[in-house]
Order: C-alpha cells, then structure tokens, then sequence
C-alpha cells in the first residue's frame, strides 16, 4: 500500500514537471533586442545617430529604441502554456508529423544584420551618393544675393557658395577668397569636387552640394578637405553653364567633422 501511495506521489511530480511552461527563445525576440539595442546605442551614446538624422530626431530614436527593446523583452519572457502530451500531439502537429510550435532555425540568420548594426553602424553617406546625385538648389531664380561678411578668406557653407556662383547677378564672390570644407569625390571626366550632402529629415533624402576644384591635386575620394581659393566664373547666373568652381590655393586635410551633413 504504501508503495500505491510512493508511486501516486511519483507520478503526481512527474505530471506536474511535465506540466510546467516551457521557455523558447525565439529569434524575433532576439532580433527585436539587438535592433533596439543598436538604436539607444548610436541615440544615446555618442553622436553617431548624425549620420543618419537631423539632430532634433534624437527624441524619438531613443524612444523607439526604447519600445523596441521592452517588446523584445516581453517576447523573450512569455512562456508557452502547459500541455500534456497527448495535446502536443493532437493540435502541435499535422498530419505528416510536422511540429508547427517550433520556430524554423534558418529563421535565425535573421539576426546576423541585427547584430552587425549593434557592432558595426553603417557610416555617413559619402562620394558614392554624391556621384549619383547632382547638386540641386533651392533658388526661383537669378538676381541679386547679400554682400559677404568683411574679412578672407570667409567661410562658407557649399550651398551658399553654388547658390551665389550659379544665381547671383551682382557677382558677390568676385575678388573674394572663400573657405570650404566637405569630402572629395572624383568624376569620369577626371575633375575632382570637394562635397557635402544636404539633408532635411534623414540621410534616405539626402542631397548632394559639390563644388569643383581646380589647380590642386586631388586628394582620395572620401577624404575631408578644407579648401581655401577664389570663385572661377564659368557663365551667365541663372543659365546651365554657371556652374559652382573654386580655382584652389590651398588643400588641407581635416578630420570627418560630428555631424558630416550640411543643413539647409
């Protein structure tokens, strides 16, 4: 009799730890993690997330990451209900014996690109986009633009410097030296253009600024420049050949500046 009971007992445990939730780690837990994680990571630490967005974006990354980071968790940490065998048989599986509870391992090579932005984020956009995408300003026309501040050589923006050579009827660059700085990108016709790329929300509209240099030897593509020279005039404002030229007296390297994108 008291072996009856000592079996009761035994199988009472076994029902119950065969009974217990099962924890499953799933990959889209995972991959909602690492994504989060990455996301406070070049919000939060550094300035790293300028490469992307504007600066006033920085809010609403942190609190994505943020949500994104609690749903992973919350996926992580459910368990999967209890069921006896006889119901893992009944409705888990189809009728060719298939498990249908069980997540696809191939789905974990999902990840793999999760993980890799977590480590290593991607990098500013750089000459590749700039070769693809023409500099475009925002003018309504020809006509005359403000007197530059007093002083040389001055420093200016490359948008402000092809918006006054390509538009400007009073010639407000003439007998001036002017400063600029962005990276050097190389064209099929072997000029070379110092640029920076223009972005109103997100580096997914970026614009590309570029100005050609002329009378320095052109350094690698992608490297940051800081070009000191005067304007070339190469036609009428306002027509197709007023194109924005600087003739170079000096080239200097300067490092990638924190935010490598020029503001409209």
């Amino acid at each position: 009799m008291g072996g009856g009971r000592a079996e009761q007992r035994a199988g009472g445990r076994v029902a119950a730890v065969s009974r217990r939730p099962r924890v499953r780690l799933r990959p889209q837990g995972v991959l909602l993690l690492l994504c989060g994680a990455a996301l406070l990571r070049i919000a939060l630490f550094g300035e790293l997330y300028l490469r992307y967005v504007k600066e006033g974006l920085r809010p609403y990354l942190v609190a994505s990451g943020a949500a994104l980071v609690a749903l992973a968790l919350l996926n992580l940490l459910t368990r999967t209900a209890p069921h006896d065998e006889h119901d893992h048989d009944e409705h888990d599986q189809d009728e060719h014996g298939h498990d249908h509870t069980r997540t696809p391992r191939i789905a974990w090579l999902l990840t793999a690109p999760a993980l890799a932005l977590l480590l290593f984020p991607p990098p500013a956009l750089g000459s590749y986009s700039a070769e693809r995408e023409e500099a475009r300003v925002a003018a309504q026309g020809a006509g005359t633009f403000p007197e530059l501040p007093a002083g040389d050589p001055v420093d200016l923006t490359l948008g402000a410097f092809a918006s006054r050579a390509q538009w400007d009827t009073g010639a407000s660059l003439a007998g001036r030296t002017v400063r600029l700085t962005g990276f050097v990108t190389h064209s099929d016709d072997g000029t070379w253009s110092v640029a920076r790329l223009l972005v109103t929300c997100c580096a997914a509209d970026a614009q590309a600024l570029k100005v050609e240099v002329r009378g320095e030897t052109p350094p690698p593509a992608d490297t940051w420049v800081t070009v000191t020279g005067t304007w070339h005039p190469t036609g009428t404002p306002g027509t197709p050949a007023a194109r924005p030229v600087l003739d170079a007296t000096s080239v200097k390297r300067t490092t990638t500046p924190t935010d490598p994108y020029e503001k409209r």
